[in-house]
């Protein structure tokens, strides 16, 4: 991948948020805030915007490092913090890489989930997005271990973030604005794991593979 398909995963992800918006603020409104979906998507409308501004011959990090930035400045409430140091974190493990392979992807990746995690302090099992995020990179790392170039590690990513989204419903929020409602937090998916399915649907449509 080079910064034209980085910046096409961001262009393609604030497309899916986007066109979800509703459904992840109603998500949001069943046990936290009710703003996610639009807040998101208007941080990662002004990661777009970001994108259109940055340099010829800028690399992958950098359009993620920018893109991250963008989503921290413009997104309300954990969300924005949170989704920025994913990116950007990713961003810096990339370095001045001009076409980071699979393996360096996942390296990214598996930064990103170190990043929200310490951020937020959450781990798997505290019905956050960090049980899709978390999901996503073993089916990754798993992938590529195993031989699978980017469209299907890519492919597999997806598939685990829906995986470990879904595995959040019957959970007890232990984190986060859910973690207030106790036991009624149960028998709902974590709006951040929704989202984070997203993203990660976002690099398998651009790089090949069909999450």
């Amino acid at each position: 991948m080079n910064a034209s398909d980085f910046a096409a995963w961001i262009r393609r992800a604030a497309e899916l948020v986007t066109a979800d918006a509703e459904r992840l603020t109603a998500l949001d409104a069943a046990i936290g805030d009710g703003d996610h979906g639009l807040n998101l998507a208007r941080g990662f409308g002004a990661a777009v915007t970001a994108l259109d501004g940055l340099p010829a011959g800028t690399t992958p990090g950098k359009v993620l490092i920018g893109a991250g930035r963008a989503i921290v400045s413009k997104t309300g409430g954990a969300s924005g913090p949170l989704y920025g140091t994913a990116l950007r974190r990713a961003g810096k493990t990339l370095g001045d890489a001009a076409e980071p392979d699979a393996a360096a992807l996942g390296t990214a990746l598996r930064a990103a989930l170190d990043g929200v995690r310490e951020l937020g302090g959450a781990g798997e099992g505290d019905k956050t997005m960090v049980d899709a995020l978390a999901a996503a990179v073993t089916a990754y790392e798993t992938a590529v271990d195993g031989g699978a170039g980017l469209p299907a590690a890519a492919r597999a990513a997806a598939t685990g973030a829906a995986e470990g989204a879904e595995a959040t419903v019957p959970m007890v929020a232990r984190k986060g604005r859910a973690s207030y409602l106790g036991p009624r937090s149960a028998g709902h998916l974590d709006p951040g794991a929704a989202s984070t399915v997203l993203l990660l649907r976002a690099l398998a449509d651009v790089t090949g593979g069909e999450g």
